[in-house]
């Protein structure tokens, strides 16, 4: 019997571990593929899935193993060591860590998402944003998520 879990469930406990003030799981009613096609187009899409990114760049290359260099909406630029494999991508930085998963759900994808920013001292600053905003932006960013993978053919092509 395989022991393994799953994406969401990895996701789970990463979010629990971090204490993560952004953690949520909807299902988008879209295929895997589909939906997945976005999330893996990290350069492409992860400017416009979180407004605060402006650039993402990745180099190219079929690693599962990858560096990433964001911009944010300042222009401060931070380096990423970023994991992406079917189904589950984490991304993290010296300040900030962000995972997401997805699993196929009959027709559609089980999608969560988690975030939270690495430095022990700023505990309090992710209870406040968990309180004021943690369900808010979970919720925009995954309407952008079914709603740029609904632009995309079927089969995850572009």
């Amino acid at each position: 019997m395989n022991q393994n879990p799953g994406p969401l469930a990895r996701l789970h406990v990463l979010a629990a571990g971090m204490r993560a003030p952004l953690h949520a799981e909807r299902r988008l009613g879209l295929p895997f593929d589909q939906v997945w096609a976005v999330v893996a187009d990290l350069e492409g899409e992860l400017p416009h899935l979180l407004p605060f990114v402006r650039e993402f760049r990745v180099p190219a290359g079929d690693s599962e193993r990858k560096s990433a260099r964001a911009v944010d909406a300042l222009g401060l630029r931070g380096d990423f060591a970023v994991r992406l494999a079917p189904g589950w991508c984490l991304m993290q930085s010296r300040l900030v860590t962000m995972g997401m998963a997805a699993e196929p759900d009959g027709d559609g994808t089980r999608f969560a998402v988690c975030g939270a920013l690495r430095p022990a001292a700023l505990g309090p600053v992710q209870r406040g944003y968990r309180r004021l905003l943690g369900e808010r932006r979970a919720r925009a960013f995954f309407r952008e998520v079914e709603r740029r993978a609904a632009l995309r053919p079927p089969g995850g092509g572009t």
